[in-house]
């Protein structure tokens, strides 16, 4: 007996004893994905909480008497009564290199049937933008490929452009496009689908694959049959995969389809949570759901490490209606809006962008200057075109200047057309645009301007590529240059003289 409590007093002056505090909780209500806890006093806003075993959640709702989580993966077998325990840990997304070319989930899990993402390391969700000593001037352009955006409604490396119109308008071809045409342009981009179907999803991402486009593109993906939760955190994770390459000094470009379906899916949670609900049910801070996203879009100074994150986030309207409450919300936190019309997409034009309402507040400052030198004899032509075609329908006698006026207007309008998967490289745009605005269409039949367009194009390249190459190098038309465009559009023009009226 002696020998036995001696053997037990060895052991317990070897034994190093420890405590650890944690907060442990209990499950009052469960139901629809949101658990109502008792007893988790020291817990955070935005941290993950181990549900049972192995279900995580993330604390939401911070009361006097219980906490608010809502699950972040699904499980059946949650019931009240169950512990739940603090992690300690924020909400975040295991992110590396090797993340460029893949389909994740919020929570960075893989989608596309591939190996597990390599983690090199963890991204908060949720972080505080950039202030304002870090940030630097937008002076970069970030090219879209699309004429209409890029001579007239320019958009730059950091800025935040808003595309808003109709469903079916064409939104997402826009952000589509942008991602084809950033191929050699030392662009990252992240692609954010929020309650899509998965059979579209399944579709752009065959398209990035074919166009090789995934070689600089994550898609994170929370489609419609995703819950709630996963619709409101995507846009989150999008942006702090962005933020990983921003500290790179990369130029990062993030696209957000689209943020009506975010604010949709937040308005649910919120209401499960039981919080307040104001104008058209969303919650009182839904402002600031959409604020603290975007804000964090930037452009870093070199001391600050240098790189951009630019947002294009979509916003769908419902009968043209920008004055209802998401799309106004977002309008004021934007640098301008590309405005997407109903019924110029059903009178042919597209992209079916409503020029008169859409506008860069950045963009112009970063816009290159061989685009500056067409594009503002452009605007005014559409302008005057625009006014003019109003005034026409009500008067058969037009003399030969309004006439000619209204010709170069239709040109110029139709030249604008463009198909959303064919990019075209800045100096082809400066050059049919050139063209356009100063006469060498003037006589070309209004039917056969896209393919004058197509032509002309193909003869530059081909024949006259010194012209383009100047166009891109120098980055503006000097006159030697301006000439030898001016001599060539004339060839072509005779060359091809069954184009003309």
């Amino acid at each position: 007996m002696t020998d036995f409590l001696s053997e037990i007093k060895k052991q317990l002056a070897g034994a190093k004893l420890e405590t650890t505090k944690q907060s442990v909780g209990t499950i009052t209500n469960f139901g629809d994905g949101i658990a109502t806890i008792s007893g988790l006093d020291d817990v955070m806003l935005g941290e993950l909480v181990l549900v049972g075993k192995d279900t995580f959640a993330l604390a939401l709702n911070l009361k006097k008497d219980n906490v608010g989580v809502v699950l972040l993966t699904e499980n059946r077998d949650i019931r009240a009564g169950d512990t739940v325990q603090t992690t300690g840990r924020l909400l975040s997304i295991g992110v590396s290199d090797d993340i460029v070319g893949r389909v994740v989930d919020p929570l960075g899990r893989a989608l596309d049937g591939k190996a597990p993402i390599a983690v090199k390391t963890y991204q908060p969700l949720e972080k505080v933008a950039p202030g304002v000593i870090t940030r630097k001037m937008v002076t970069v352009p970030l090219q879209t490929g699309i004429k209409a955006i890029d001579a007239m409604i320019p958009v730059g490396r950091g800025q935040r452009e808003l595309i808003i119109g109709d469903r079916g308008t064409g939104k997402s071809s826009i952000g589509l496009g942008t991602i084809l045409n950033q191929r050699g342009q030392n662009v990252i981009c992240v692609y954010v689908a929020i309650g899509q179907k998965r059979s579209y999803v399944a579709q752009t991402v065959a398209l990035f694959e074919k166009t090789g486009s995934m070689d600089y593109t994550v898609v994170v993906a929370a489609t419609a049959s995703d819950s709630a939760t996963s619709q409101f955190l995507a846009p989150y994770a999008g942006v702090a995969i962005a933020e990983y390459f921003l500290k790179q000094g990369k130029d990062v470009l993030v696209i957000y389809d689209d943020l009506s379906k975010h604010a949709v899916a937040y308005r649910e949670i919120s209401l499960l949570l039981r919080r307040p609900s104001g104008r058209e049910a969303y919650p009182g801070d839904v402002f600031y759901l959409h604020s603290r996203l975007l804000e964090r879009a930037c452009r870093l100074d070199e001391k600050y490490g240098g790189g951009s994150i630019t947002a294009l986030p979509i916003i769908e309207t419902q009968a043209s209606d920008v004055s209802a409450f998401i799309p106004t919300n977002v309008i004021s936190i934007t640098d301008g809006q590309i405005y997407l019309e109903t019924d110029l997409f059903n009178s042919g034009v597209k992209p079916a962008i409503n020029v008169g309402l859409s506008v860069s507040r950045v963009g112009s400052a970063a816009q290159l200057k061989t685009m500056k030198q067409v594009a503002g004899k452009m605007r005014l032509d559409l302008a005057q075109y625009r006014e003019l075609a109003a005034f026409a329908q009500f008067s058969s006698d037009l003399d030969a200047k309004t006439k000619a006026q209204l010709d170069r207007g239709a040109r110029v309008s139709t030249i604008l057309n463009q198909d959303w998967d064919k990019p075209m490289p800045v100096e082809d745009q400066v050059a049919v645009i050139y063209a356009a605005t100063n006469g060498y269409l003037d006589s070309v039949s209004l039917e056969k301007t896209r393919m004058w367009e197509e032509l002309a194009t193909m003869y530059l390249k081909a024949d006259e590529p010194a012209i383009l190459k100047s166009i891109k190098a120098e980055g503006k038309i000097i006159e030697d240059t301006e000439k030898a465009l001016q001599k060539a559009l004339t060839t072509f023009n005779d060359i091809h003289s069954e184009l003309h009226l």
